[in-house]
């Protein structure tokens, strides 16, 4: 396990791409007024679903409200940053301008929440450089939150600055993750994680929206998240909440995260260490244990 601490990817984002500070207020007002865009329509569609369908994987949903919030937010980043590349989730990849910027764009944080009228989900919108977050923002409509942050700028909810917990004792914390879609076919799927830390901590607590989650981490009701098999849409802007918020981000083993990776730990500096080594100890659980004796069988009979 490494102590060292690698920089934080937003601030590295924003010296790489050489945009001023007032480019990024630009750029950031429009995170918010997309975000706040797709989360209208998630309002007015809430409760109200016709169509709910998987879209290739189990469990995997996506439904009218997906689909409307995207194209809302699609025709606010159109219109104002027509030469930015944008990585959305229903619609893919629209390559523009070559300028290094990208949009990640989750119309629909929490997709399956939202189907079963859960109300913990929002529209994430995070802007990347070249593969770097940059900045981003996540609108909440059950609980009236419009979080944001940038470089130079810090992070927000509404009027309120952020700031992470300065929780550095693992066994006075609160963490938050989540279970990926693969989990039924894997044994690579948290289970274990989730049993280790949940023993060791305050409590393990499974929203549903990884954008949220980090959002509540970057606001200290949260301590900690880990989580695989994400997306860059789910992390973008999430990471810079957390990091502007004064917290850390980093992969499993303590180096560099990496978006396209869909693996990392965001929390408060004193927890980052004891998330390292908590994850390193764990080895994945005997699918026969949870119900899943045949994932075993390509195992050689047990959990490798």
């Amino acid at each position: 396990m490494s102590s060292a601490q690698p920089s934080a990817l937003s601030d590295e984002a924003w010296r790489r791409s050489g945009l001023s500070q007032d480019a990024l207020k630009e750029l950031s007002a429009v995170a918010r007024a997309a975000a706040e865009a797709g989360a209208q329509e998630l309002r007015s569609l809430f409760g109200h679903l016709e169509r709910v369908r998987e879209k290739g994987r189990a469990g995997d949903l996506v439904t009218e409200a997906d689909l409307a919030a995207e194209h809302a937010v699609l025709q606010v980043l159109s219109q104002h940053t027509p030469d930015v590349d944008v990585l959305a989730e229903e619609s893919g990849q629209q390559q523009k301008g070559g300028t290094g910027l990208q949009w990640c764009v989750d119309p629909l944080d929490g997709t399956t929440n939202y189907a079963h009228g859960y109300p913990f989900y929002g529209t994430s919108i995070g802007l990347t450089w070249r593969g770097l977050p940059l900045l981003g923002a996540l609108a909440v409509p059950a609980l009236q939150q419009l979080y944001w942050a940038a470089p130079g700028l810090g992070a927000w909810c509404n009027d309120q600055a952020l700031r992470v917990s300065g929780c550095d004792d693992l066994a006075q914390s609160l963490l938050v993750t989540g279970f990926a879609y693969d989990r039924h076919t894997r044994l690579d799927n948290n289970y274990a994680e989730f049993a280790y830390f949940t023993h060791r901590t305050h409590g393990v607590r499974r929203g549903g929206a990884a954008a949220v989650d980090l959002a509540f981490v970057a606001s200290g009701v949260l301590d900690g998240y880990w989580e695989r098999g994400l997306s860059p849409w789910d992390l973008a802007a999430g990471v810079v909440l957390v990091e502007q918020a004064g917290g850390v981000v980093c992969a499993y083993d303590g180096s560099e995260a990496q978006l396209s990776e869909g693996r990392l730990i965001a929390c408060t500096p004193g927890l980052r260490d004891p998330l390292i080594a908590g994850l390193a100890a764990c080895g994945p659980l005997p699918g026969a244990s949870f119900g899943a004796p045949e994932l075993d069988q390509g195992a050689g009979g047990s959990a490798p």
